[in-house]
């Protein structure tokens, strides 16, 4: 018999089932209505104002990489850590970032990455020196690591559920056209002031962006602990594999020796979070089949991204002898398709199952960058190279939008913050995968030969990111 203390009270147990069933109809309300409409708008604000103010800023810092190295007395060498460092404490700190949001809740730690972006866009443009820039510009690559992941979960708690593709297609519009305008606007502003300007301009803007952060939502946060080892762990594995893979090929010894550290702190990595409910590494989340097989879908189509938007350049300039205004003429085409396709896809998202919309976006991307490594050009090339990166880009949006809201849709409410940190983990990925690509290319063989054999491969990842695909078909899924 159970002890007074024990035996279960009837009235009080009837009113906590009225209790946790009002809590799942507030919940249920919640899930289907997003954020109240005047206040949505200022969320949508916040979130995609940081979005394009951390994507603008890395497009625009490439164009001035000259005027820097120049006025700071930097080899060109040098000046390219302004760059770097920016990438390495962005990949380093991507999934740290989503595990602190998740702890301490994703608005206040959102609100906090951008202004630390802001501030130490500051101390960019007064920077007196080469080394005073690059710590400012790590500042900044942490600023953008907990504006990238989070950014993604917020659009979770911001939308109704209907709308949620629409968002996301939004989202990849903005980014989009902010890469795409990035070297135009960089250019611009040199034309009519100095390079501290370009970081400059980042103040008001990000000032603006940071007070509609007042209007995003508040999700519950997790009790999960920060784990400092795992942290470390992490930032150390990232910042091996992208060093080590940059001086693969020039240094190979050197260059191994990090990538076997990678290996050994990925190893330890995996250990230390396997038994946790929340890792910091979505372990988690990777075992749901779904969720593992667009992340490997990303991974192939950005890396064949990043594979051709470095070979296309050298393309286009030495092999058809064009000039460098005319080959970013050619290239625009690519981001102008990524902005056209993004909310068509969200559309078709609610109609077409999204694996089949990533497969035949994927396959569409592969097929315009083989037909640029293999058509013969001959006379103007200028039609057939704009209608091919036409091509690639529209594929490319036909896959990102529906792919990304399948890596955010497929996990748990609560881990939406991991979502976005893998989601974003895996773009970087390929990214600096598709680099090391090209870089082995032009290491091995002619550059007329290593862009060729640079856009066949990548035409080729982005096939094997179409057969991923596939993979999570409805009639796969329901297999599985």
């Amino acid at each position: 018999m159970l002890s007074p203390t024990l035996r279960p009270n009837p009235s009080s147990t009837i009113a906590s089932a009225v209790e946790g069933r009002e809590a799942n109809d507030l919940n249920a309300v919640h899930d289907a209505d997003g954020l109240p409409l005047p206040r949505r708008y200022a969320a949508v604000a916040a979130i995609l104002g940081a979005g394009v103010l951390v994507v603008l800023d890395g497009a625009i810092a490439n164009i001035a990489l000259p005027s820097i190295a120049q006025q700071l007395q930097a080899t060109p060498a040098d000046a390219v850590w302004i760059i770097t460092a920016y990438q390495l404490a962005v990949v380093m700190f991507l999934l740290p970032a989503s595990a602190v949001g998740e702890r301490f809740g994703y608005r206040r730690v959102f609100a906090g990455g951008v202004a630390l972006f802001t501030a130490a866009s500051v101390l960019c443009a007064v920077a007196p020196s080469l080394p005073w820039l690059v710590a400012a510009r790590c500042l900044q690559g942490l600023g953008s690591a907990a504006v990238m992941p989070l950014g993604l979960a917020l659009l979770r708690f911001t939308y109704p559920h209907r709308l949620l593709a629409r968002s996301i297609a939004w989202n990849a519009l903005a980014v989009a056209a902010a890469s795409a305008s990035g070297p135009t606007l960089g250019a611009f502003i040199l034309s009519a002031a100095s390079w501290p300007w370009l970081f400059a301009v980042n103040l008001p803007i990000g000032l603006v962006v940071l007070a509609a952060c007042a209007g995003l939502p508040s999700p519950p946060r997790s009790v999960r602990r920060i784990d400092v080892w795992s942290i470390a762990l992490n930032a150390v594995m990232f910042a091996s594999f992208v060093l080590g893979s940059d001086r693969l090929v020039v240094h190979p010894l050197h260059g191994g020796a990090l990538l076997a550290m990678s290996a050994l702190c990925m190893v330890l990595l995996v250990r230390r979070e396997m038994p946790k409910a929340a890792p910091l590494v979505p372990l988690d989340l990777l075992r749901v089949h779904s969720f593992r097989i667009s992340v490997i879908a990303s991974v192939c189509c950005f890396t064949g991204q990043m594979a051709s938007l470095v070979a296309l350049p050298f393309y286009i300039q030495h092999e058809l002898g064009q000039s460098a205004v005319t080959a970013g003429l050619l290239m625009t085409p690519w981001p102008l398709a990524v902005m056209l396709a993004a909310p068509l896809s969200a559309r078709l998202a609610q109609r077409v199952p999204t694996a089949w919309l990533c497969a035949a976006g994927s396959a569409c991307f592969a097929s315009g960058l083989a037909l640029c490594a293999l058509w013969p050009l001959h006379g103007n090339p200028v039609l057939p190279i704009a209608v091919f990166t036409s091509l690639a880009g529209l594929g490319f949006g036909f896959f990102q939008t529906p792919n990304n809201q399948n890596m955010l849709l497929s996990t748990p409410k609560d881990r939406s913050g991991a979502a976005g940190g893998a989601q974003g983990t895996a773009r970087l990925t390929g990214l600096t995968l598709g680099s090391l690509l090209m870089s082995l290319m032009f290491g091995m063989l002619p550059s007329h030969g290593a862009v060729h054999w640079g856009l066949a491969i990548a035409a080729l990842a982005a096939l094997m990111g179409s057969v991923a695909s596939l993979l999570r078909s409805p009639a796969r899924a329901r297999a599985t």
